[in-house]
């Protein structure tokens, strides 16, 4: 045996679950289904319920609690009564639920230390039929299971091991990582886990997978697979360059130096202020963080909001001259409710945090005109500063083949520049943008005071790692 495989078979005792564990799994799921049977019979319509997802499947990782049960109604449903019967179905199935949503409401909950999601769905002839986009979801199951065997289904739970252990996993937009479908994917494409971290490690993206080999549709992204339930989607369109990156960097540590850490998810704590103002002293750049109330929008919609604000805050320092050494956005980890379902709770805080090379940039900036050689636009540059009568600007006069100016800059620090109107013009969130207006900036020392908000956040900004 070599290292790598009794390495995954140590993992693999560890994360397969215990036949107790799938049997009381099975009795589960067992009662909801029939729960939401009589649920459906209370009816004026024909539906079903289908157990779908990796539990379904036997293809999950020890400990994972998910059941997700789909009631199919017919496809000439009116869709506001398929949320109207789905929502009583769902209630029906977990009186102590609440109400969530996707692209339609459906209800979650807890039942028997299990998390429960009972959703609505059209019974289609095919998921390229569907007319709500959860509809697929049970031709992936029927697709799956047809194609993974014993072998294939606990490389499956091997894979998701080793994603939740590197930090790739979950196709929320928060993570960007992979799917728990992409990943059943590909370990059924390339042939188990060990095949596909030793094709990862040499992939050049744009990397294309077609299992069923019928694309209809081009995709920009750095790894595309196809869903061959539907050609014209990518599986992978969630998961982020970096996260590809990562997975790939993993594959080849494993490969090189088989262990097990790879597959343990780390937990660090929390920096505390202390720790925060060490780094601040060895680094020597300057911290920002611009933070306000988050809005209260689900994590799949405030997360794409927080980074376009953050690119746009980016590029707004990058401009005045305040350049960015690194930036990342963050959310308060305590929440604002714990009663309010996880994915639906608002969040306390959110923080737009970067390093800068400089805080302070001199009163005056250089601005080039263009080579005196080109005649009418080298003219209307020169007219334009010549007749200029702010005190403040230099020139225009001749460096090298060019009219120059100095001119006065609109910010000297970048604590102006985050305070003043011109940073709430950039490219922010719909909904951040009205949360920004009543923000606080945080310069230098003073970011330490937000560890106990954000402690996570800034170690994993102070201490990365792939």
């Amino acid at each position: 045996m070599s290292e790598l495989d009794a390495v995954l078979a140590r993992v693999r005792e560890r994360v397969t679950p215990e036949p107790a564990e799938r049997e009381r799994l099975r009795d589960t799921a067992a009662e909801l289904s029939d729960r939401a049977r009589d649920a459906i019979a209370e009816l004026p319509v024909d539906a079903d319920v289908v157990q779908v997802g990796s539990t379904a499947r036997g293809t999950w990782v020890a400990g994972d609690r998910d059941i997700d049960l789909f009631v199919r109604f017919p496809p000439d449903l009116d869709r506001e009564l398929l949320e109207t019967y789905g929502l009583a179905v769902g209630h029906a199935v977990l009186p102590d639920g609440h109400e969530e949503y996707a692209e339609h409401p459906y209800v979650k909950g807890e039942h028997d230390g299990f998390d429960v999601d009972l959703v609505p769905c059209y019974r289609v002839a095919a998921a390229a039929e569907m007319v709500s986009a959860v509809d697929r979801t049970p031709f992936h199951d029927a697709y799956l299971t047809e194609r993974l065997d014993d072998e294939l289904a606990s490389d499956v739970v091997l894979a998701k091991a080793f994603l939740k252990g590197v930090g790739a996993y979950g196709s929320d937009l928060r993570t960007e990582g992979f799917s728990g479908y992409l990943t059943e994917l590909l370990v059924v494409e390339l042939g188990g886990f060990v095949p596909l971290v030793e094709s990862a490690r040499s992939w050049h993206p744009p990397v294309e997978f077609d299992p069923e080999g019928h694309a209809e549709t081009t995709f920009d992204d750095p790894l595309v697979v196809v869903d061959p339930t539907d050609p014209n989607r990518n599986v992978a369109a969630v998961l982020s360059a970096s996260n590809l990156a990562r997975f790939q960097h993993y594959a080849r540590d494993l490969l090189a130096n088989p262990r097990e850490e790879p597959f343990l998810a780390a937990d660090p704590d929390p920096l505390d202020a202390g720790e925060v103002r060490e780094h601040l002293d060895r680094r020597g750049a300057t911290p920002v963080a611009v933070v306000f109330d988050a809005p209260e929008l689900v994590d799949d919609q405030l997360w794409p909001q927080l980074r376009r604000s953050l690119d746009g805050i980016v590029r707004g320092l990058n401009g005045h001259g305040f350049d960015v050494l690194r930036a990342q956005a963050m959310v308060s980890e305590e929440p604002a409710d714990p009663a309010v379902s996880e994915r639906a709770r608002p969040h306390d805080r959110a923080a737009l945090y970067a390093e800068l090379d400089a805080a302070e940039r001199p009163r005056i900036e250089r601005h080039e005109g263009p080579p005196v050689a080109v005649r009418k636009h080298a003219a209307r540059f020169y007219e334009t500063y010549a007749d200029d009568v702010d005190p403040d600007t230099y020139g225009p006069f001749i460096d090298g083949d060019r009219y120059v100016v100095e001119r006065e800059r609109e910010f000297t620090t970048a604590r102006q520049y985050l305070e003043s109107d011109s940073a709430g013009d950039v490219a922010l969130g719909a909904h951040v943008e009205r949360e920004f207006a009543d923000r606080d900036v945080l310069v230098g020392d003073a970011v330490a005071t937000l560890t106990d908000e954000f402690g996570g956040a800034l170690r994993e900004f102070y201490e990365p790692h792939p």
